[in-house]
């Protein structure tokens, strides 16, 4: 970022709870960086008792560390997205602690190795299938077969700006963001009789570690992106964790079906 970006960002770690998400269990994949993590922390001050899945054992335990310290209700369990039954493992240990779940933050991602469609190699876009396509499928099958138990809940995706149009750079994170949008939207018009509201984000360039490991790959990426913005910088993950909360809460019940850009007006 530059001088001025980092100036101009708001401090919304100190922003006041309101209990939007008081007295539900909410199940959060790549919990331990990132947009995760500070999902991890926002929806605990909200109220909820937060469920916590990444690969990082350490990792997660630091968080569930932080949000336990700000006298927050957190667990952690392992999860590997690339693997099936790891994520309905996952699941099935929401039940074990909390014999419920009301609400799912699918978040986690991989990146893939930057570069043009015809030098993509077939293990990023085997890894690409695995981790940002099926595995959100099956977290959210599992995921509404509990929810189903107490009669309805939310579910929040992770998609990306890269998903709503040509993505030179990432054709197979973009193109597997894309077939999320289209089983997001299919799973709000399925599970709606079953009162289980089905939504995703699709945030632009965000402050993340995997927008550092780009920069490693591309440097000067952090600069074309913040230029590309109208907001004149990249997300932090606090302010992409802030539409998630909403959507997850009760004040968006009538919301479903939605892709939700979180872009500073990138993809306007």
């Amino acid at each position: 970022m530059t001088e001025n970006s980092i100036q101009s960002v708001p401090d919304t770690s100190t922003t006041a709870p309101i209990g939007l998400l008081t007295g539900k269990v909410v199940f959060i994949t790549g919990a331990s960086r990132g947009i995760g993590s500070a999902a991890a922390r926002l929806f605990a001050r909200e109220g909820a008792a937060v469920v916590l899945a990444a690969r990082s054992a350490a990792a997660l335990e630091t968080v569930v560390h932080q949000v336990r310290a700000a006298g927050g209700v957190a667990d952690a369990v392992p999860l590997d997205l690339a693997d099936p039954e790891s994520i309905r493992a996952a699941v099935r240990r929401v039940d074990e602690l909390h014999g419920r779940l009301d609400g799912a933050f699918n978040n986690g991602a991989t990146i893939q190795h930057p570069g043009p469609l015809d030098t993509t190699s077939d293990e990023d876009i085997d890894a690409q299938f695995a981790v940002n396509f099926r595995g959100h499928w099956v977290a959210m099958t599992a995921e509404a077969a509990l929810m189903r138990r107490t009669g309805a809940g939310a579910i929040v995706n992770t998609s990306s700006i890269g998903s709503r149009r040509a993505n030179p750079a990432l054709p197979a994170y973009g193109a597997m963001k894309r077939a999320l949008n289209s089983i997001t939207e299919t799973a709000a018009v399925t599970w709606a009789s079953d009162r289980i509201r089905v939504n995703g984000i699709t945030p632009g360039g965000t402050a993340t570690e995997m927008i550092d490991a780009w920069e490693a790959a591309t440097p000067g990426i952090i600069e074309q992106v913040n230029a590309s913005i109208p907001l004149g910088r990249m997300a932090e993950p606090e302010e992409v964790a802030e539409v998630a909360a909403w959507l997850l809460s009760d004040r968006a019940a009538m919301v479903t079906g939605a892709m939700i850009p979180v872009d500073g007006g990138a993809g306007a």
